[in-house]
């Protein structure tokens, strides 16, 4: 099969699960940063099933949009950069709490969120946002959050990154029905992190991800408040992901389409103030597929503090930060070298500009000004591994979907069995041809080596998410601890997950 950079949906047989083919990703050959490359060349799209089928139109709100038929996409919106101030993401409230736990209610539900000038967005999210409500929490202190599902389909809520119990991890198909209630329990015994939740009914994660069903969820740690970093209004969540909307801003679904819509906070490349001094942000790739590559236009570097597990070691300090879909990467960025009035642009190395930083503020001086501390973390000691566990990647001959060893995913079916408190380590191949990403529910690893070379700064910390290159391998080591139950471990990038089977059950027994 020839390899080429861009995106390939066509109508295939179902797999177990009832999908219909699509292939998404960057094959051996591609260069550049992103998953959608443009229109597809391996012949006209159609819907996510098959022969042009989309979500069920009665899912839909007034405004939102399915997919046509092929050859039927709508012209893209065309759009202006950096007329809306990026938002500050909406803190939860708890609505109870006690000696050791945070109580939240949501609900699932429609809405319309203003992406871009001219019409309201029609969406699904959490609380009929577009972006869910930010879950503040403390390691070591319980919380509860009940979800009610006010649309009239399923779904199901995954804390990702999160070390929680079996029943409140998110499996795919325990599904939170229409019109039901349920409350996911997460015990936040971990180190501090930039988590996020996000949809993972089977199927149609991928669709309602795009749709709005994510939201961030910061873990605080007190064990960093030595470090002094920036905080409060100056430690900034950024949730960055890409879209297609069409003239009516309507999200439009079809993944062989050039998502080029970059939106931070839920707005279409906007500015936002800052004054001269250090600021913290926690950027998450939360595309459904796109890597980006980040710098800032000056060519400054970033000095990259934390990634999906939490605080590095030492600072990663590069000219560029990668983050694959679902990765996180927290940055210090100083703005006090830059005279009021200066504008300067965060880029992505293939959508150009996509947020730009107005030195404009008056703000408090600086409590800690000074160099950042040389040191930022012990990570956990590795245990000794007991067994290893080869992962390989592989697209079918017919080219239709991509495997997890052989096979699609079957809700039903123990890829791997794993007793409570193992350590193991994990080489995960592609052999597709494809760059693919790597998520494990569950644990934070730690990534040995990548194609046998150990791993630069940016990830010798804490992960839980990891590009696999194309015809690669990443070695990762993790402890399975504390919680028996069902997990999954999954490509995520989105549309692999949801259409092409590419995900498998494991059990850690006790």
């Amino acid at each position: 099969m020839k390899r080429r950079n861009v995106l390939k949906m066509a109508a295939a047989a179902s797999t177990s699960a009832g999908a219909g083919l699509l292939v998404v990703g960057r094959g051996a050959g591609a260069s550049g940063a992103s998953g959608a490359a443009g229109a597809t060349t391996a012949g006209a799209a159609v819907g996510p099933a098959a022969a042009g089928e989309g979500p069920d139109s009665g899912d839909l709100m007034p405004g939102m949009k399915g997919m046509a038929k092929p050859g039927d996409a709508p012209a893209p919106a065309q759009l202006t950069p950096f007329v809306d101030a990026m938002p500050r993401l909406v803190d939860a409230v708890p609505v109870s709490a006690t000696a050791d736990t945070d109580y939240y209610a949501t609900s699932i539900k429609s809405g319309y969120a203003q992406l871009a000038p001219g019409k309201p967005t029609a969406v699904i999210g959490y609380g009929g946002s577009f972006i869910g409500p930010l879950i503040r929490a403390q390691r070591g202190r319980q919380v509860a959050i009940t979800y009610t599902n006010d649309t009239t389909a399923g779904a199901v809520v995954h804390l990702h990154g999160g070390h929680v119990p079996s029943p409140s991890d998110g499996f795919p198909t325990d599904e939170l029905a229409a019109g039901a209630t349920r409350t996911y329990t997460y015990p936040n015994q971990q180190r501090g992190a930039t988590l996020w939740y996000h949809d993972h009914l089977h199927m149609m994660e991928s669709v309602n991800v795009y749709n709005g069903m994510h939201a961030m969820y910061i873990l605080h740690d007190p064990a960093e408040d030595w470090l002094n970093l920036p905080s409060g209004r100056y430690d900034v969540p950024v949730l960055l992901r890409d879209a297609y909307l069409d003239a009516d801003n309507a999200l439009y679904y079809d993944p062989t389409l050039d998502w080029t819509v970059l939106l931070a906070n839920g707005k279409n490349r906007p500015y936002f103030p800052v004054g001269r001094r250090k600021y913290r942000f926690r950027f998450l790739n939360a595309s459904n597929h796109r890597f980006l590559t980040l710098s800032l236009s000056d060519g400054s570097s970033l000095v990259q503090i934390a990634g999906d597990g939490g605080l590095l070691p030492a600072p990663a300090v590069s000219p560029t930060l990668a983050l694959s879909s679902a990765e996180r990467g927290e940055v210090i960025m100083d703005f006090s070298k830059y005279p009021m009035g200066t504008q300067l642009y965060l880029l992505d190395s293939v959508l150009g500009q996509i947020l730009r930083f107005d030195v404009t503020e008056t703000c408090a001086p600086e409590p800690h000004p000074g160099p950042q501390p040389a040191a930022l973390s012990t990570l956990p000691t590795l245990k000794q591994a007991t067994n290893t566990r080869d992962i390989t990647l592989s697209l079918s001959a017919d080219g239709n979907y991509f495997y997890i060893n052989g096979q699609t995913f079957d809700p039903n079916v123990v890829m791997a069995s794993i007793p409570v408190g193992t350590t193991e380590i994990w080489q995960v191949t592609d052999v597709s041809g494809w760059e693919h990403n790597f998520h494990i529910h569950l644990v934070q690893f730690r990534v040995l080596d990548i194609n046998g070379a150990a791993p630069g700064p940016s990830m010798q910390g804490l992960k839980d998410t990891v590009p696999i290159p194309a015809n690669g391998s990443v070695r990762l080591q993790a402890t399975f601890a504390d919680y028996p139950g069902k997990y999954v471990f999954h490509c995520h990038l989105l549309e692999h997950a949801s259409y092409t089977g590419m995900m498998a059950r494991m059990d850690i027994t006790a």
